[in-house]
């Protein structure tokens, strides 16, 4: 008798668990396959974002290799490039940020995308605030030169603001034309995806070109923006197909 109930035990153990792989693995489900790969994501970004924080507090190799990365740009600008990267670093400003955020949820609104819309209007301001939390958590000082390219900057470094707000708006932008498309149009699928990160790598290196911030800087902050906007995009997903089964019962 005791080998049967340990034997059922067992068997309704395994019961359990196959449901709820399904349920996390299921495409449909409110806390499904899309709420799984968004806490996926944003374990991966904790992890990514921590290592580099500790590197960096820690005064490990990566602060030799930015110091050495900021002082060869620094020495080795172009003025065309650097015009170029002026254009772009204050297009991605907190006021270009906001501009670029309102056209995009303009877009968003006319199309009827209202959950999108949503997503945006949490994601950018709590990306903003959280970036702003960290600056003052690490308070590391900024890239200092004889000749800077850019005028001293009084704010915190560490992670970069510019690229934390770039990456969120253009993963965002991304992830929206991405679930446009048909899923078997995978092709362009991906050259969206990495059209988005290279806008998002364009903004950081253009940071790291004119000296307002280290290497570490920039991949934290895309590290942070990548966790924040995983949870945002699963979050909404989560809610509107809530909502979604309420109005059908």
């Amino acid at each position: 008798m005791p080998h049967n109930n340990d034997t059922s035990m067992t068997t309704g153990w395994g019961t359990r668990l196959r449901r709820f792989v399904e349920a996390r693995l299921s495409p449909e489900g409110e806390l499904g396959l899309h709420m799984t790969v968004g806490v996926v994501l944003m374990l991966i970004a904790i992890v990514v974002f921590h290592e580099i924080a500790e590197a960096v507090m820690g005064m490990e190799q990566i602060t030799v290799i930015d110091q050495q990365v900021a002082h060869w740009f620094n020495q080795n600008a172009i003025a065309w490039v650097t015009w170029c990267l002026l254009v772009i670093t204050h297009m991605h400003s907190v006021i270009g940020a906001i501009t670029l955020a309102c056209l995009f949820a303009w877009y968003l609104h006319r199309k009827g995308a209202h959950y999108w819309l949503f997503t945006l209007v949490i994601t950018m301001p709590g990306v903003m605030f959280l970036n702003v939390l960290l600056k003052y958590i690490f308070g590391r000082a900024r890239p200092s030169f004889e000749e800077p390219l850019l005028a001293a900057l009084s704010t915190y470094s560490f992670p970069s603001g510019h690229t934390a707000t770039a990456t969120a708006l253009y993963g965002l932008l991304g992830a929206y034309l991405v679930c446009q498309l048909d899923p078997r149009q995978w092709r362009r699928r991906i050259v969206i995806v990495l059209a988005a990160f290279a806008m998002a790598a364009l903004v950081g290196f253009s940071r790291i070109y004119l000296g307002a911030h280290y290497l570490s800087d920039v991949l934290a902050a895309m590290a942070e923006s990548y966790g924040w906007l995983a949870i945002c995009i699963a979050g909404v997903s989560t809610l509107r197909r809530r909502r979604h089964v309420r109005q059908t019962q």
